[in-house]
């Protein structure tokens, strides 16, 4: 067996043909897709991915403004999101990571108004995701499940997830839920991991270490999705061991070209609806 590999750039490709439409749409009728980034360090790997969001964003069609914030407070942070979140011309606000030290971020996330919180950081919009109300869910984690979703529904499968961050192990655990899987999160602390890992359907991997989940941890024929980007001796690779788990998954994300490219047409695409949503 060798996993069939899940092509998130196609997918992309294919969802960004019907965004382009949708903004042609507004654009018609005067409503531009404006989204505000706040850059809060200088950090090169953040400048690079807002680049790639931009470049992406005007091939749509959308607008983009960055504000760089050079060791900047809780207060400035927080100054720029409330400022944006009353400016009717934007239509999404999002933080690029990573945020330096010192920085509050429950102030941060308790200021994001759902309804421009694009990659769902708010506290209001993971409390929304919770209860089951429309909010924008973290993009990353909602590429993750698109991706599982190219294969099969979800529905009744068991599905577990390794990692228990709010950006997307327990976003992905909700949203995974929504759709009637069987959902079990593990983490550091979890005993027996890799024997959970191998009674998965779908096994979903965000830990941040390269390689972590090998052949051994994974069912034959599951469906594994990684979510980890790792830069390992000049590459980047992810959560997963490939050369050990795509000879057992029935289908595998890869690194690069997985989830991450996936990731940034899905937080445009909530951005279009979030101006989509300004139509009386």
């Amino acid at each position: 067996m060798t996993a069939h590999l899940l092509d998130g750039k196609q997918l992309a490709k294919a969802r960004r043909k019907r965004l382009m439409e949708r903004v042609a749409l507004l654009r018609n009728r005067g409503i531009i897709p404006h989204l505000s980034v706040i850059l809060p360090t200088c950090d090169e790997a953040a400048r690079a991915y807002f680049r790639v969001k931009a470049r992406t964003a005007t091939q749509l069609g959308i607008e983009v403004e960055s504000i760089t914030l050079e060791a900047p407070s809780t207060a400035d942070i927080v100054s720029h999101i409330k400022s944006w979140a009353h400016d009717s011309t934007v239509s999404g606000i999002m933080i690029e990571a990573p945020v330096p030290p010192g920085i509050d971020m429950q102030a941060v996330r308790n200021a994001l108004p759902a309804a421009k919180d694009v990659d769902g950081a708010g506290i209001e919009s993971l409390g929304r995701l919770l209860s089951g109300k429309p909010a924008f869910p973290p993009a990353t984690a909602v590429a993750a499940l698109a991706l599982a979703e190219t294969v099969g529904e979800v529905a009744g499968k068991h599905a577990v997830v390794i990692g228990r961050s709010l950006v997307v192990g327990r976003p992905l655990a909700l949203l995974l839920l929504a759709r009637d899987a069987t959902v079990t999160v593990c983490h550091s602390k979890t005993r027996n991991l890799s024997e959970i890992a191998r009674r998965a359907d779908i096994l979903f991997v965000a830990v941040g270490r390269a390689g972590f989940v090998t052949g051994e941890m994974v069912a034959p024929g599951a469906i594994v999705i990684d979510i980890g980007t790792n830069a390992v001796d000049g590459k980047l690779v992810g959560d997963v061991d490939a050369s050990t788990v795509e000879p057992v998954a029935g289908a595998l994300s890869p690194v690069p070209g997985g989830v991450g490219p996936l990731t940034t047409t899905l937080l445009l695409e909530h951005v279009v609806q979030a101006a989509e949503r300004t139509i009386g």
